[in-house]
């Protein structure tokens, strides 16, 4: 895996960016290769850019990832003397960081190039090659995600901090283009990851989701012994279980999540990492993608559902060894056994090409099996340019609806029994919102609670005893 290293200080951003992508050609430092610029400054002034007139307006699809690099264009376009703008109408620059994973998607990029062809737009994000060519024709400039992959961020609050720890796919899902879009794996340096977070707990932070495409992976082969971040005695190569135990143990209160894992490389040691560090939420988001071995298989997913199965089991068991109980104040005698609160979420694909009634039933089967507390389900989109592209998409609009259907209803039912065990217990939750006289915040299982404000404000971490208990959702009162 090739490792994300940055030679550029917050400082020098507008003297590079101006001389790179506005006179020189030549590259900026990433690692052990160069990135070519793909539009960039060069886009915006061959559009004619008035100085007087640099506001900008972002808009966002796709994935969390995608979300956070939105920060770093904000650190960006603001490094280049832009400001932003109110809305979309106001700005004189548009930046549609896209998504390209499903059609639909790509779709409403098209949309908001025709919608705002009289305004300067760059597309970032994911893009593939074919749809980069159509947009080209609209006279967009695009900024690939290795262009500020290394930048700071500028966060929208100070309470929840995103971090990317890397970048990239190795896996080549079959209907996945990750690896098309955003290049092979490049993992952060340790010592940068840490100095970002110790920059957002000292300016407040209470929440630091670690990003990438698949985590699991992260690696970063520095020399680390010689460095204060690192473990004494041990290995130099850090891998995600030990960047977590880094991480953990930095000062201060507050919760550390990670998005998002593969089956493939979740270890037993990170498992055992996970439970033990008292920092990271009992909540882990683990795609399982297909409840059929023969479908996982034509995704190129490299797991059975035995494995998957298992690692769900190690993850319970895990949480429940290391993590104090809650024993449920509803139901009967037999019902109120303690139970350690983890939830696990997952994604799921319906109408992979070639699924039959039968592969599909046992997704559901595994669905009412597993008893996921969120599962994100998305009908199979056909992309160009991946594996799955060559396979017939021979299930029919109507009949994924239907699939969808019936795995959403039993996911409702699921998530309504799993926070009946809530009821009555106290947990801590982060407030996030304040909207129509309520107060709205997440558990570190990732619930969402409402409650009564009572002067509370975004950032605020509360105890909450759960007095409501809803099939998305929880209601609580303030101890």
């Amino acid at each position: 895996m090739k490792k994300a290293r940055c030679f550029v200080s917050i400082n020098q951003l507008y003297e590079i960016f101006y001389h790179y992508l506005w006179v020189s050609p030549r590259k900026i430092a990433f690692g052990d290769h160069g990135v070519k610029p793909r539009g960039g400054h060069a886009a915006l002034r061959g559009a004619g850019m008035n100085q007087n007139y640099m506001n900008y307006f972002i808009i966002t699809y796709g994935c969390q990832m995608n979300h956070s690099d939105s920060e770093k264009i904000t650190t960006r376009l603001q490094s280049m003397g832009y400001k932003p703008a109110a809305n979309a109408q106001a700005a004189n620059l548009i930046v549609i960081n896209a998504c390209s994973v499903r059609q639909s998607a790509i779709h409403r990029v098209y949309g908001k190039v025709e919608n705002y062809k009289h305004k300067k737009i760059i597309i970032a994000g994911c893009v593939l090659p074919k749809d980069k060519k159509q947009l080209l024709e609209k006279k967009v400039g695009f900024w690939h995600p290795d262009e500020y992959f290394c930048l700071p961020a500028t966060p929208k609050n100070n309470f929840s901090a995103q971090v990317p720890i890397m970048t990239g796919c190795n896996n080549f899902c079959t209907y996945c283009v990750v690896p098309f879009t955003r290049g092979e794996e490049k993992s952060r340096p340790t010592k940068e990851i840490i100095a970002e977070i110790k920059k957002l707990l000292k300016n407040g932070a209470k929440e630091i989701t670690l990003l990438g495409q698949n985590v699991n992976s992260y690696r970063d082969n520095s020399n680390m012994n010689s460095s204060s971040v690192a473990p004494a005695k041990e290995d130099a190569a850090i891998n995600f279980p030990k960047l977590l135990k880094i991480i953990n143990a930095l000062p201060g209160n507050f919760w550390l999540n990670f998005l998002t894992s593969h089956p493939k490389d979740m270890s037993d040691e990170l498992i055992e990492t996970a439970a033990k560090c008292q920092k990271v939420t009992p909540y882990i988001h683990l795609p399982i993608q297909s409840g059929d071995d023969e479908i996982l298989q034509k995704m190129n997913r490299h797991y059975s559902v035995t494995h998957y199965k298992n690692l769900i089991k190690k993850i319970r068991l895990a949480f429940k060894k290391y993590r104090p109980a809650f024993v449920p104040q509803s139901g009967t005698s037999a019902d109120k056994q303690a139970f350690s609160p983890i939830a696990i979420s997952t994604d799921v694909i319906v109408g992979f090409p070639g699924e039959t009634k039968r592969q599909f039933q046992n997704t559901a089967k595994i669905m009412c099996e597993l008893k996921f507390d969120m599962a994100y389900l998305s009908r199979y989109s056909l992309r160009h340019g991946n594996a799955a592209a060559k396979l017939k998409d021979n299930v029919t609009p109507k009949e994924k609806r239907r699939r969808e259907t019936i795995l959403n209803d039993i996911l409702t039912k699921t998530v309504s029994n799993n926070n009946k065990q809530y009821l009555g217990q106290e947990v801590f939750v982060l407030i996030r919102e304040i909207k129509n006289g309520f107060a709205f915040g997440k558990t570190a299982t990732f619930k969402t609670v409402r409650i009564l404000n009572k002067n509370l404000k975004p950032g605020d971490l509360i105890r909450v005893t759960i007095t409501k208990t809803l099939a998305w959702g929880l209601g609580g009162t303030i101890n």
